[in-house]
């Protein structure tokens, strides 16, 4: 058990719940994008549309409890909880929140949670070196940077494909008009994954912090108050917006149709619930980035920007690397002060 000052801990937990409302602004546009950009709703309403379903998450998770999972791979998972100190938490937050603020400025649509990964592994391997990682969570979540684009582009493809031959006897006004429903539920259903596999990366921050400093004892398991305070908080972000990338998610990697919204849309809602089922912190960012190039591609391969794509999957090899360097030198700051 680590001593901290109560106030320092309240502080600290305050840093929590500020970066998950970073990471709804920041990936604000993953829930939103396909909805603004084929003009089905207009971006205020967008926003508050996510952000609603974004909270709602929380009452699927009291329905549910098993689909905290998340929460404990970020808490216990990635680096051994017996060796998380207060220390180590700050420098997480610290290179996590560094990397958002610095894609977000330059409207690059990076992961928020890659970013906290790559913090909390960075500040963990400085503290208590390599010995610290837990292997076995590290590498699942890794398989996932690669899978879940590549799964979420390959779902879309099939429900366009799907989709397209269901509605075949449709004429274009009809098939336009049921698409553009199907859009919205579908746009529902990835906001609500979003909500519930982001949040829960904060959660399993400031539970295992309480751990870490003796408030909490027993089995891991995320407190009600900090799960309500993170969907809160990771709702107000949305709620924010992050404009510039709303606009590279929308529109610069391909345009899309309120058929290829559909599809993305219910490609990536997919990829997410299993995620979050499975204990997995997937990427929001990754899983809809690559079910829009699927619906784009599913309609023809020129109609993806792949420039725009390729500059998209750079920022996510740097990801990690970059904000676990950050996050190991705010850990290195907690050392001198």
């Amino acid at each position: 058990m680590h001593e901290l000052a109560f106030p320092l801990l309240v502080g600290l937990i305050a840093v929590a719940l500020a970066f998950d409302y970073l990471n709804g602004l920041h990936d604000a546009a993953n829930s939103i994008a396909t909805v603004v950009a084929t003009r089905l709703l207009s971006p205020v309403k967008a926003v508050l549309f996510a952000a609603v379903f974004n909270f709602a998450a929380y009452f699927l998770t009291i329905a549910f409890p098993s689909l905290h999972a998340v929460a404990e791979t970020i808490g216990k998972g990635l680096i051994d909880k017996d060796i998380v100190t207060p220390a180590v938490i700050f420098g997480a937050l610290g290179g996590a929140m560094t990397w958002n603020v610095v894609t977000w400025l330059r409207g690059i649509p990076s992961s928020s949670s890659h970013a906290l990964v790559g913090g909390l592994i960075g500040a963990g391997v400085a503290h208590a070196g390599i010995g610290g990682i837990q292997w076995g969570g590290l590498n699942k979540t890794v398989l996932a940077i690669v899978l879940s684009p590549l799964l979420g582009m390959m779902l879309a493809m099939l429900v366009m494909l799907l989709s397209s031959w269901a509605f075949r006897r449709s004429t274009s006004v009809q098939a336009e008009r049921s698409f553009r429903a199907l859009h919205l539920l579908s746009s529902a259903a990835y906001s609500l994954s979003h909500g519930l596999n982001d949040a829960q990366k904060t959660m399993g921050i400031i539970t295992v912090l309480l751990y870490s400093t003796g408030r909490l004892s027993g089995p891991f398991e995320v407190p009600h108050w900090v799960a309500i305070s993170c969907y809160v908080a990771i709702a107000l972000g949305t709620m924010t917006g992050g404009w510039k990338i709303i606009e590279t998610m929308g529109s610069r990697i391909t345009k899309l149709s309120q058929h290829q919204g559909f599809s993305s849309s219910l490609a990536g809602s997919i990829v997410l619930f299993t995620a979050s089922a499975l204990g997995i912190p997937v990427s929001t960012t990754h899983t809809i980035t690559g079910a829009i190039i699927g619906a784009g591609t599913a309609r023809r391969a020129s109609a993806v920007r792949w420039g725009v794509a390729q500059s998209v999957v750079i920022a996510w090899i740097i990801t990690i690397p970059a904000s676990a360097a950050v996050g190991a030198l705010f850990y290195g700051l907690t050392r001198l002060f």
